[in-house]
């Protein structure tokens, strides 16, 4: 399926500095950059969120790769989560940050924080 960019719906993947750009083009070309405050952009990513949020309220427990989900719901699901993701990385670019490094990081810190249990300590959670 081509998108109006000429991209195939299942392509390679897709850099965050690709976003980035694309992202950051598709707003000048409208005028949009005088409304992409670091505010504004947080405050859609927010009402995206709740948007994201809205398609799992009701559904209590939903098992992975939602194999019991239409095609349809799936493609919701996948719309908002590129909502949420573009507006992340919209915040992340106005913010003059590098999201890629930041959350690889993010990961560095983590591993520190919650390092490997053995096999004793993990066999006490099954």
């Amino acid at each position: 399926m081509e998108n109006s960019y000429g991209s195939s719906r299942k392509s390679k993947d897709v850099s965050l500095q690709e976003l980035r750009d694309r992202l950051a083009e598709f707003a000048e070309v409208r005028g949009w950059d005088q409304y992409h405050s670091p505010r504004n952009l947080l405050l859609a990513l927010v009402g995206e969120v709740g948007e994201l949020s809205e398609i799992f309220q009701w559904k209590g427990e939903v098992a992975r790769g939602l194999p019991n989900w239409s095609s349809d719901d799936k493609e919701h699901l996948e719309e908002e989560l590129s909502d949420v993701l573009l507006y992340l990385v919209r915040l992340a670019d106005v913010c003059g940050l590098d999201l890629g490094q930041a959350a690889l990081t993010k990961i560095v810190k983590n591993a520190r924080k919650y390092p490997i249990l053995n096999q004793t300590q993990t066999s006490t959670f099954n």
